[in-house]
């Protein structure tokens, strides 16, 4: 991975990641090279933490394991980038106490919403933490996957329990509280004021092939699940569904956002900074 902003290289593409990956480079790359403020929600290790760190942004991953902080702080700093990693412990339904409204440029919020006691709530401390124009990276549990799985490993009344249920939850042994369809889950982000701009399917097919299957033609898989992430009915049977969405920019935030641009602000020709290299 290349430790300068702008065209952002990232960590390689697998089957289980390489979908959210691409909807992140295209937003860094839109981004330039400008340093961005993440929010990583349930970031665990740094998965995704320290390859945005390595590519020059600041992150703070918020998270209630200390465990898995300290293997993040540990990795963050192996990799050279500890001084752009933060690790706040602090779980998902805490979240508006633990970030400033309006300060971050991009939050990643992976699956967090189905383990929280109100996903409602969380989202709309995502929402509120962004800037306007910022974005949101939301991965949950997809509920179709979940049913047909249990139904093809012979758990037939726990697939009708969580195909019947309003939440998706199999029952009180379930370890997830809630599992989305594409519906629910937009419009849980729509209701916190975002909107949603791309809706990708994660693992459509990964966790069903043999494993002989999938190891022995891993960039045939690779390609075959970036073709079938965006296109129902497909990307609704993935093991996870991927949201993408933004805080719009409204009439009175460019209003204030022209009024913060003094005359001493400006930059002038004569004042430009120089870059390296320039």
């Amino acid at each position: 991975m290349e430790q300068t902003r702008g065209r952002f290289t990232g960590p390689p593409l697998t089957p289980r990641t390489a979908v959210i990956w691409s909807v992140l480079r295209a937003e860094l790359d839109r981004r330039g090279d400008e340093e961005l403020t993440v929010l990583d929600v349930g970031g665990g290790t740094g998965g995704f933490a320290v390859p945005l760190a390595h590519a020059g942004h600041r992150v703070t991953v918020v998270d209630a394991s200390p465990d898995a902080l300290a293997a993040l702080t540990r990795r963050a700093a192996e990799a050279g980038v500890g001084d752009r990693v933060r690790a706040v412990q602090g779980d998902g339904d805490a979240l508006a106490d633990l970030v400033e409204p309006a300060s971050v440029d991009l939050v990643l919020c992976h699956a967090v919403l189905e383990v929280v006691d109100d996903p409602t709530p969380v989202v709309t401390a995502l929402a509120t933490a962004l800037r306007p124009g910022g974005a949101a990276s939301v991965l949950v549990a997809g509920r179709a996957a979940a049913v047909l799985g249990r139904a093809m490993n012979g758990h037939l009344t726990a697939a009708a329990t969580l195909a019947a249920d309003p939440c998706g939850s199999a029952g009180p042994r379930d370890t997830l509280r809630r599992r989305y369809d594409a519906d629910s889950a937009a419009a849980l982000l729509r209701a916190a004021g975002l909107t949603v701009e791309e809706i990708h399917g994660v693992r459509v097919l990964a966790d069903l092939l043999p494993a002989a299957v999938a190891d022995g033609q891993p960039a045939a898989l690779l390609e075959l699940e970036r073709a079938l992430a965006a296109q129902p009915p497909y990307r609704d049977l993935a093991a996870q569904l991927h949201l993408f969405a933004r805080r719009p920019v409204t009439p009175s935030d460019r209003a204030t956002r022209s009024d913060r641009v003094t005359s001493s602000d400006r930059v002038t020709p004569c004042d430009r900074p120089v870059r390296p290299g320039a």
